[in-house]
C-alpha cells in the first residue's frame, strides 16, 4: 500500500521562456495531501510502525502535520498534531479531517513543538516535521524520480523552512553524483533563518519570524540543513511576501495549479528575473505545493 505517489515532472514553457533555459517542475503539489511532506511522513511513519509504534505525535505549521495525519490514518494508527496559533483555520480543518487529534498551543512553532514532546511515551512516537534522517531519506526520492526520467539538472531551486527539503535534495543529488550543482535555497525576509545562519557562519535562531509564508516559519533550520548548505554550493536567496504571492498568482495563470506562498518564493526567482542560466541548462524547480492554500487566501 503506497501512501505518497511519484509526481509529474513537467517541462514549463512559460518559465523556460522567462528564464532563457529549460525549466523542469517537480510537481509535489500533486501529492495526495498537496505537498512534498507526504514523502517524508510516509517513510518515517512506516519505519516506526514496523518497530511497534502504536500512535504518533507531531508538531507542525501545517503541511507536515497534515502529512503525518494522513500517513497515520492510512497505516491505521492514531495521530495527535500540535500546531501554533499561526496555523491557518484551513490547515487545522485538514488535520482533523484526516481523523487526527488537533491541539493548538503556543504563538510559534517552537512552543507547539515543546508541548508535543511532552506528550511522547514509548508507544506514542514523536515525528519531527523536518529534523530526522528518515525524513530526508524519504524526500531524496524526488531526485531519484527526476533522474529516472532522463533529466539531469544543472541547478535546483527550492524553498527552505526547517530544512528537510534542502537536506533531502542534497542527499538525493549525492546519490546520483550531482553534488556539484548549485542549489538556490529561497526564504522570505521574515523567515530567513538559513540566510541568517550562513551570514553568521554558525547556526543561529531568529528572535521572531513573520509574514505570509507561515509554513516556512521555523526560527531555526535544522543543523543538517545548515551543514549541507555550508559544505555544498547552496546559494541563499531572500524574497518579499509580495513577490511570493505574485509568483503564485502568475503560476495559476501559467499552469492552472494553486500553490502556497512558501512555494511561490522559489517560483519568484524566475518570474522576477533574479537569476540567469545558460540556454542549454536544465533547471529543476521543486514545486513543493501547499496543503492548505486557498484561492481566497491568496487573493486576500
Amino acid at each position: 500500500m503506497k501512501i505518497s505517489i511519484p509526481t509529474p515532472l513537467i517541462h514549463s514553457l512559460p518559465l523556460s521562456q522567462r528564464a532563457g533555459c529549460h525549466v523542469w517542475m517537480k510537481m509535489e503539489s500533486a501529492q495526495p495531501t498537496g505537498s512534498f511532506k507526504l514523502r517524508s511522513a510516509e517513510h518515517i511513519c512506516r519505519h516506526y510502525a514496523s518497530k511497534g509504534a502504536r500512535a504518533f505525535i507531531s508538531s507542525s505549521g501545517g503541511n507536515a502535520g497534515i502529512a503525518v495525519a494522513h500517513s497515520g490514518r492510512r497505516l491505521g494508527l492514531p495521530v495527535t498534531v500540535v500546531v501554533p496559533e499561526t496555523t491557518s483555520a484551513r490547515a487545522r480543518q485538514l488535520i482533523e479531517s484526516e481523523g487526527a487529534s488537533l491541539i493548538v498551543h503556543g504563538k510559534v512553532w517552537s512552543e507547539a513543538n515543546e508541548y508535543a514532546l511532552s506528550l511522547v511515551t514509548p508507544e506514542r512516537v514523536y515525528i519531527h516535521p523536518f529534523d530526522n534522517p528518515l525524513l530526508w531519506e524519504g524526500i531524496s526520492t524526488i531526485v531519484d524520480e527526476v533522474v529516472n526520467e532522463g533529466v539531469k539538472p544543472d541547478a535546483v531551486i527550492l524553498s527552505v523552512g526547517g530544512g528537510s527539503l534542502l537536506s533531502g535534495i542534497v542527499q538525493g543529488l549525492a546519490k546520483h553524483e550531482l553534488s556539484h550543482i548549485p542549489i538556490y535555497a529561497v526564504e522570505t525576509y521574515g523567515t530567513g533563518s538559513l540566510n541568517a545562519s550562513l551570514n553568521a557562519g554558525k547556526l543561529v535562531r531568529l528572535d521572531s519570524v513573520s509574514g505570509i509564508a507561515t509554513t516556512l516559519a521555523a526560527n531555526q533550520v535544522c543543523e543538517n540543513a545548515f551543514k549541507m548548505a555550508s559544505e555544498h554550493d547552496v546559494r541563499s536567496m531572500l524574497v518579499s511576501d509580495d513577490e511570493a504571492v505574485k509568483a503564485c498568482r502568475r503560476f495559476v495563470d501559467d499552469h492552472r495549479v494553486l500553490v502556497e506562498p512558501a512555494c511561490g518564493v522559489s517560483l519568484s526567482l524566475i518570474y522576477d528575473d533574479k537569476i540567469r542560466f545558460e540556454p542549454a541548462d536544465n533547471v529543476l524547480v521543486i514545486v513543493c505545493g501547499g496543503a492548505s492554500v486557498t484561492l481566497e487566501g491568496l487573493m486576500g
